[in-house]
């Protein structure tokens, strides 16, 4: 064949067998490489999807240290690609080893070409395989909620909550911080639903000033203000049939509240300078990072439009109480910014992702995405440090993982307070806890409690 069929790495430093292999594989891209150095820099600038790797390396030729410490970078940097390893004729101890700690094959020297070759193009046809799997499986989780990656059980049931009310026509309003998604769900909340086919449009209340958000909404006719040279739909109209979303709804001023609120009771709309009633089918999905419930009782926002609005109210909540969620997220994010930046980054250090799972990340989602981004970078290896991210969190902010310190710090920490809530009475904190006197005597004793 005329045209390379993928790229192949030979580790091997004969250089007799070097001209062998190039000569034997020529439908390949053939790269060599005489030692690990060499072989893990073409890994890092090639990635090739097969490499035949030789055991016996400098500066251990007659040994095997060397090859199993090269398998083990490889697989390390690279786990997808597939690695066929050379030992000695009568080596199946060393051959054994090498599959169980992940090379694709074995074969021994001295090698027929003709075998070889089958042996690696059965792996390059794996390879692809198993790229093109991964590739049809991202293209078949392409569903409206992909981007919620969540281990978190209240996240999962916020999940479930929209795929339930998405298909009705209720108004759904999105609480929750800035940065935890709402706009992501509110897309989703469009997607599920029958106007999926329809327009999906968005409007950020805060971002537009009071005298103008009006003619954005409503639309306005023409000469109805300076400027106003020709009539001009507004979100609300160009959304008909589709979802208006009204993200930061909580900073709409109180004369527009008003307007809004007779739009949703009588679905109907006048432009800005008009008097033709427009009829205008839409399904309202709003979000706000404000206490509603605190502007209602300032009077800075209608309890009325209030109840319109909040037909399903969902609370999202913050990254700092889904458990396990900042470390899942950083590894899609680098994963994702790893593929846009064409650079083989392989997770986190220990102390990079305690790191995360300590920090409060107050700018929650968005926040830890630009962590990351930012991470991937500046990074010099192919692992994210502590240093990449940037982030400073003190020893005791990181809780232990192993389970016999996380029972033990919950058993001290819940015999604490029960002793408080029973005054010091250790009686009381037993049948609080729902253990004997002996029992509670024991863990008091055990934890050093005074």
């Amino acid at each position: 064949m005329s045209e390379p069929k993928g790229t192949l790495l030979v580790v091997e430093d004969d250089p007799g067998l070097q001209k062998q292999l190039r000569w034997s594989f020529d439908a390949y891209e053939v790269l060599i490489a005489n030692d690990r150095e060499q072989a893990l820099a073409h890994l890092r600038r090639r990635e090739p999807a097969v490499v035949t790797l030789d055991l016996g390396l400098p500066p251990d030729a007659d040994g095997t240290s060397e090859g199993f410490a090269t398998l083990e970078q490889i697989l390390g940097l690279a786990p997808d690609t597939k690695v066929i390893v050379v030992t000695g004729q009568h080596d199946r101890v060393n051959a054994v080893k090498a599959i169980g700690m992940g090379a694709y094959d074995f074969y021994h020297k001295p090698f027929e070409p003709d075998l070889l070759g089958l042996v690696v193009e059965r792996a390059m046809r794996l390879h692809d395989l198993q790229l093109e799997n991964r590739r049809l499986r991202t293209k078949q989780a392409s569903t409206p909620l992909q981007g919620i990656i969540t281990s978190d059980a209240e996240m999962t049931k916020l999940c479930r909550t929209i795929e339930k009310v998405a298909p009705s026509s209720a108004s759904v309003l999105l609480l929750g911080e800035s940065g935890t998604g709402k706009e992501l769900l509110a897309r989703a909340v469009h997607q599920l639903s029958s106007r999926a086919a329809k327009r999906f449009v968005a409007i950020n209340c805060a971002a537009i000033p009071d005298n103008l958000l009006e003619s954005e909404l409503f639309g306005y006719e023409k000469g109805a203000f300076t400027g106003a040279a020709k009539q001009t739909k507004g979100k609300i109209e160009y959304a008909d049939g589709g979802t208006l979303f009204l993200d930061e709804v909580g900073d709409l001023p109180l004369p527009l509240q008003a307007k809004l609120l007779r739009f949703l009771q009588e679905r109907v709309l006048e432009r800005v300078g008009g008097r033709q009633e427009i009829e205008v089918d839409v399904r309202i999905v709003s979000a706000t990072h404000q206490d509603l419930a605190n502007l209602i009782k300032t009077d800075r926002f209608r309890e009325d439009l209030y109840y319109r609005l909040s037909e399903i109210a969902v609370h999202i909540p913050p990254i700092r109480d889904r458990q396990g969620d900042a470390a899942l997220l950083a590894h899609a994010f680098l994963e994702k910014f790893g593929r846009e930046m064409s650079r083989s980054l392989r997770g986190f250090t220990a102390e990079a992702i305690a790191a995360i799972e300590a920090h409060p990340w107050p700018g929650n989602v968005r926040e830890l995405e630009n962590c990351i981004k930012r991470a991937a970078i500046m990074a010099e290896s192919n692992q994210i440090t502590l240093a990449d991210l940037g982030l400073k969190v003190t020893e005791p902010e990181i809780g232990p993982l192993n389970l016999r310190q996380v029972r033990e710090e919950a058993e001290r920490k819940a015999v604490v307070r029960a002793l408080g809530r029973a005054g010091g009475n250790v009686m009381q904190a037993a049948e609080l806890l729902g253990v004997s006197r002996p029992t509670l005597y024991d863990l008091i004793n055990r934890y050093g409690i005074r």
